[in-house]
C-alpha cells in the first residue's frame, strides 16, 4: 500500500469547523438567509420572537429543519443540528476571529487562556496562513525535547488527518492522561516528521524572567488576567539586582487580555494612552494605564517580536514604539488590530465576537498591517535547528 503524502491544501476556518453534511446543509441556509432567520426557528434555541432585539423572519431556517426531519433517511439529532445553526450562523459573517464555541469548546477556550492546559506536549497552536501550526514550544515539556519546531504544520495525531480542523478539534486530540503516548505528524518545509511524546502535566506559566548579567530578559507567553501582576511583582525586584537594560520578548505571544497589556504597560507609561478603541455599536473609547506604577519608565528596554506576535502583544510593541519607550527589534508582526468580546451564552457555550478595532496612540491602525520594528533581524530555519537565536543577540547588543 502506498503511504499518502503530504500535499499542500489551503483550508479556511469553516471548513474545519463543519462536521457531517447535515450541519453543512444548515449553516449554508443560515449564510444564504441570514437576514432572514429567527422567529421561526427561535423556540430551539430557548427564545420567543417577541424577546429578540430584532425582527427576521426566521421561517426558511424552520423549513430547512422540518423537511430535513420529514426526509433526511437518517437520524437528525436537535442538538447537533442546533449547534450547526449556531456555528453556521457566526460563519456567515467571514470573520475568522468571530466564532462559536459549544459548552465543551468553551471551557477548553477558557482553560487555554488562562494557562490550564492540563497533560499534553507542551505547545501552543493557532490558525495561520490556512493552517493550523505551531506558534510556541514550551520550555521543559515533551515537545521541545522531541525537537518539535514553531511554525510546524500539525498534520496529523496518531496516524488521523487532522490538518483540516480547528485549533480547538486538533488540541482536543493532542491532550490526554499524563504517562500516555500520542504520536504527532508535523509538515515542517514540505516534509513529515513524526515524533512519539509521552503527555505530561503542563506547568505553563504566563510570564518568566532570566537575568544576564544586569539584563532582565522577561519572556511573556500570554496575556492573562495575571500576566500584569507576575511582571510587577518581577519588575519591582530589579533594583535589588542591579537591573539597567529589560529584554521584554513577546515573540510567539498571540494575545490575550487587553486590561493585563494595560497592567503591563503601566510599568513604562505613567497615566497615558495606550491604544483606541473604535467601534459601530460601542462608540470610541481611549484605554490608559494606570498612575504612580511607571517604575520602568527610564529603564533602556528592548521588545522583541515576530510574525506570531499579534493582538494585545502588537498593543504593547505599538504604545512603547509610540512614546520612545523601548526598541522594536525582530519582524513585522501579525496584523490582528481588531478586538474580541467573549460573551457567555445560556447554553454554556460562548460567542467569541469582532467588536471593535483598535489603534495605537498616534492613531496608527495595526489590522493587517502589524507593528514593524525599528530593528528588523530575522530568524532562519537554520538558526532555529542550530539553536541559534540572532534576536536575542541583537537585543543584548543594543
Amino acid at each position: 500500500m502506498n503511504k499518502k503524502k503530504w500535499e499542500e491544501k489551503k483550508t479556511s476556518l469553516g471548513n474545519a469547523i463543519v462536521i457531517g453534511a447535515v450541519m453543512a446543509v444548515v449553516g449554508g441556509v443560515i449564510g444564504a438567509n441570514f437576514d432572514n432567520w429567527f422567529s421561526g426557528f427561535a423556540p430551539y434555541f430557548g427564545f420567543s420572537s417577541s424577546s429578540t432585539k430584532y425582527e427576521v423572519d426566521w421561517s426558511s431556517l424552520d423549513e430547512v429543519y422540518s423537511e430535513l426531519k420529514s426526509s433526511y433517511n437518517g437520524e437528525v439529532p436537535v442538538d447537533v443540528i442546533i449547534d450547526g445553526a449556531k456555528t453556521g450562523m457566526v460563519e456567515a459573517l467571514g470573520d475568522i476571529y468571530t466564532a462559536y464555541m459549544n459548552e465543551e469548546d468553551s471551557a477548553d477556550f477558557y482553560d487555554d487562556l488562562h494557562g490550564n492546559v492540563g497533560a499534553g506536549i507542551g505547545v501552543e497552536m493557532g490558525l495561520r496562513d490556512g493552517y493550523v501550526r505551531i506558534l510556541r514550544v514550551l520550555p521543559d515539556n515533551p515537545a521541545l525535547r522531541a525537537g518539535v519546531m514553531v511554525g510546524d504544520i500539525i498534520y496529523k495525531v496518531n496516524g488521523e488527518e487532522v490538518y483540516e480542523m480547528s485549533a480547538n478539534e486538533i488540541s482536543s486530540r493532542i491532550k490526554g492522561d499524563a504517562g500516555t503516548e500520542v504520536t504527532v505528524t508535523m509538515v515542517r518545509n514540505g516534509e513529515e516528521k513524526t515524533f512519539t511524546m509521552t503527555r505530561e502535566e503542563i506547568n505553563n506559566v504566563s510570564a518568566y524572567v532570566e537575568y544576564d548579567g544586569s539584563t532582565a530578559i522577561v519572556t511573556v507567553t500570554r496575556f492573562d488576567k495575571d500576566t500584569g501582576t507576575a511582571v510587577q511583582k518581577i519588575a519591582s525586584e530589579f533594583s535589588n539586582k542591579g537591573i539597567d537594560k529589560v529584554i521584554l520578548d513577546l515573540r510567539g505571544n498571540g494575545g490575550g487580555y487587553v486590561s493585563a497589556a494595560q497592567d503591563l504597560l503601566s510599568l513604562w507609561l505613567d497615566g497615558q494612552k495606550i491604544l483606541v478603541q473604535k467601534s459601530l455599536h460601542y462608540g470610541n473609547t481611549t484605554t490608559s494605564t494606570a498612575s504612580g506604577k511607571a517604575i520602568l519608565r527610564d529603564m533602556k528596554t528592548v521588545v522583541l517580536v515576530n510574525a506570531s506576535t499579534a493582538s494585545a502583544s502588537e498593543i504593547v510593541a505599538g504604545a512603547l514604539q509610540d512614546y520612545g519607550k523601548a526598541t522594536i527589534l525582530g519582524e513585522r508582526t501579525f496584523g490582528k488590530g481588531v478586538v474580541q468580546t467573549l460573551l457567555d451564552l445560556s447554553d454554556g457555550g460562548t460567542l467569541k465576537v469582532t467588536t471593535a478595532e483598535w489603534y495605537t496612540p498616534n492613531d496608527r491602525s495595526i489590522n493587517n498591517e502589524g507593528i514593524a520594528p525599528d530593528v528588523e533581524v530575522t530568524m532562519t530555519a537554520e538558526d532555529i535547528n542550530l539553536m541559534r537565536d540572532p534576536q536575542m543577540d541583537a537585543a543584548k547588543g543594543i
